[in-house]
């Protein structure tokens, strides 16, 4: 009975987990890779007490909940991961990530290098990828062009890339390390990661 499960565990596709800190270019390689493969990917909406954004919508862009539903949920174990960031708390949940692999999709884990080393003590077996700027002097231009941070919150995204880009060497920390200096170039890599995962969700679809 054992064996079955596994077996039909291992049949379903593999989540993805991507990281990398802000500005490296993920969202940018995510839009382009849903947008070629439709119907193959989707997202596991994450928890989070910080308030919404103009235009954010609860249980689309993320359960908005108050830190006292997050912390109660964390401490009954519904949680994959969770970080702090900020002053606010961020998480997703077991299942989110099951809701997406119900559908037969490949389930995109967007979380911070703390989430990742948490994920590693789960059974969750997902493809790990990391998206780095080629440096932190790009990244801060980048940042800066975006118009969108204050001095102060720029400084902290600049700290916790500086972190992130060191961890990411680590060796078997993750499956592929990918270097955003050219788009077409990183698209190429992503993709090749992932095309086996891709053609099997696409396969199960015809039939």
């Amino acid at each position: 009975m054992k064996l079955y499960a596994k077996e039909r565990a291992m049949a379903g596709p593999r989540p993805v987990v991507l990281s990398g800190p802000s500005g490296a270019g993920k969202s940018t390689l995510l839009k382009r890779l849903l947008g070629e493969y439709e119907g193959v990917f989707g997202f596991s909406v994450s928890h989070t007490t910080r308030n919404p954004r103009p235009g954010e919508e609860n249980g689309k862009d993320y359960h908005f909940v108050t830190r006292e539903v997050m912390q109660q949920g964390i401490g009954a174990g519904d949680f994959i991961e969770n970080a702090e960031f900020s002053g606010n708390m961020y998480g997703t949940s077991k299942a989110s990530v099951q809701d997406v692999q119900a559908k037969n999709l490949i389930c995109i884990l967007d979380i911070d290098m703390q989430g990742v080393k948490n994920i590693k003590k789960t059974d969750l077996n997902p493809i790990y990828i990391s998206v780095q700027a080629p440096s932190v002097d790009i990244l801060e231009k980048r940042l800066r062009d975006r118009q969108t941070e204050t001095e102060e919150s720029l400084q902290k995204r600049l700290d916790a890339a500086r972190t992130d880009m060191e961890i990411s060497k680590e060796p078997g920390l993750f499956d592929i390390v990918i270097i955003n200096d050219d788009l077409e170039e990183a698209y190429g890599k992503l993709k090749s990661v992932l095309i086996e995962e891709i053609e099997k969700v696409q396969e199960s679809n015809k039939s």
